[in-house]
């Protein structure tokens, strides 16, 4: 029997992160901080359709009556009914209730559902004023791994947009809408993207924190909490690991190999020249000429026909290079979703909230390394963390690869609270019928777990959630609910 491979940990520099001038908030003094606010912690979820947007209040440290407020994220998929009124309103309720000041925004990862609010509200936004900024390393430009996975990203993007253009022009209506649902993820193809919602976010402060796995915990001044981040990993082997292994096999995300292919095939495909063509170009009939020309009327009842019914239309090889492009997409979309920004929130008794963002498998599984030193002695493992977990921002909506079971779920204490972010009937539109995962929800159950729906009309009958008196415009009901720790 083979040795086991010895582990590699991912070990913080220092007890605690700190600016200048800053000190650390003491356990009695948050203890009795948040005794005399009345509430520990408070998580709220606004219910603007498939997407994430969280505000958390906890209580600060000098006993004040304003919270220490931490917004993550803020968007809805691409698809959504009138989405700049319903982000608009959003928005608003958070600027109205923090006085139009946070201390922390978290832009969790590159996806318009989790940035869209960003632009689409952008007058509202603006009114918001924001202490910190934080990102994910996967944002720093100064990192090389960033700029590979950037470029990287951006060739693919650029390749599987003219790839759905060049779907859309042959008249493969089912293979066009499967590849431009995936592709929503990262915005409109002629408007507003992702990118545009991240220089937004950007704009809020004049240096964004970039952060790390291997970073201190770090307590802002005021909070009475630690803030340990568990991903993404530094290591681009678990970032494209993005889905559960089966026996004695790895799954990786985005195959470079397949990837390049598709690449190659974009490029003859669409480029103007092609070395590889099989006859000389005197002898071709350019494929616009085919399909207009009069006198040509055989290629359009041979091989032109709505819905793929000509009788030759399997003859044709012109799109055969897009017959991977969804596949693509999809690992594109779930090496993004694999960027995601972890945060572990521990208050000041030990409990912890998880917010897992879309962090997939390899995000998931690197945490099993990642430890911090404390006042120089104490060690404080992930796998610590998440067993004295007592909230959890449920992963990916719900997704088949956002929630580990032996090293996720399981670790986690019986009778947790969790927020679900999911629409099942606009994921069952985007043809993302898993979403949110039965099997996941059964695992909750069993682990007496009270979980909250984004879509769910009423709330369980449970004292620590409440709904907001004002209504939303993407369900019936409430415009947000939220999770209070007393």
């Amino acid at each position: 029997m083979a040795r086991p491979l010895k582990k590699k940990r991912v070990v913080g520099k220092s007890a605690v992160s700190r600016t200048p001038g800053e000190t650390a908030a003491r356990p009695g003094a948050a203890k009795a901080a948040s005794a005399g606010a009345g509430y520990r912690a408070k998580v709220r979820m606004y219910r603007q359709g498939l997407g994430d947007c969280f505000l958390i209040s906890l209580p600060r440290t000098d006993r004040s009556d304003r919270p220490f407020y931490i917004m993550i994220d803020c968007g809805v998929v691409l698809g959504t009914p009138d989405p700049k009124p319903i982000m608009t309103q959003v928005i608003e309720n958070v600027v109205a209730t923090t006085g139009g000041a946070i201390d922390v925004l978290v832009a969790t990862h590159e996806h318009w559902d989790h940035l869209s609010g960003f632009v689409q509200a952008k007058e509202a936004f603006d009114k918001l004023k924001v202490g910190e900024v934080w990102l994910a390393w996967t944002e720093d430009p100064d990192d090389d791994l960033t700029k590979e996975l950037k470029e990287e990203k951006g060739l693919a993007l650029a390749s599987l947009r003219m790839g759905l253009s060049h779907l859309q022009l042959g008249g493969d209506s089912d293979a066009a809408a499967e590849l431009n649902g995936i592709l929503e993820f990262f915005g409109a193809a002629k408007g507003a993207t992702t990118g545009d919602a991240l220089q937004n976010v950007r704009a809020k402060t004049f240096k964004p924190r970039y952060c790390r796995p291997t970073d201190a915990p770090a307590v802002p001044a005021g909070a009475n909490a630690r803030f340990y981040v568990l991903g993404p990993p530094h290591d681009e082997k678990m970032l494209r690991k993005i889905n559960p292994s089966g026996r004695n096999k790895e799954t990786y995300g985005l195959a470079l190999g397949n990837f390049q292919m598709f690449l190659d095939g974009a490029g003859t495909a669409l480029g103007d020249t092609d070395v590889d063509r099989p006859f000389d170009q005197q002898y071709e009939i350019p494929f616009v000429y085919a399909q207009s020309a009069p006198e040509l009327d055989f290629f359009r009842q041979h091989y032109w026909q709505p819905d793929n019914a000509a009788p030759d239309n399997w003859r044709r090889i012109d799109i055969d290079w897009l017959d991977g492009a969804s596949n693509i997409a999809l690992q594109l979309d779930s090496l993004t979703n694999n960027t995601s920004l972890v945060l572990a929130i521990e208050l000041a008794d030990g409990d912890v909230l998880l917010f897992a963002a879309d962090a997939q498998v390899g995000n998931w599984l690197s945490w099993q390394q990642v430890q911090w030193t404390l006042d120089g002695n104490k060690t404080v493992t992930a796998v610590d963390l998440l067993k004295r977990t007592k909230f959890y921002k449920v992963g990916h909506h719900g997704s088949h690869n956002a929630t580990l079971r032996e090293h996720g779920l399981e670790l986690m204490p019986h009778d947790l609270a969790a927020l679900l972010p999911v629409d099942h009937e606009m994921a069952v539109k985007k043809r993302w019928d898993g979403m949110p995962l039965p099997g996941l929800l059964d695992a909750l159950k069993a682990h007496n777990a009270t979980v909250v729906r984004m879509d769910d009309e009423h709330l369980p009958n449970d004292p620590r959630f409440r709904a907001s008196d004002k209504l939303g415009q993407s369900f019936t009901g409430p415009l947000f609910y939220e999770w209070v720790m007393e």
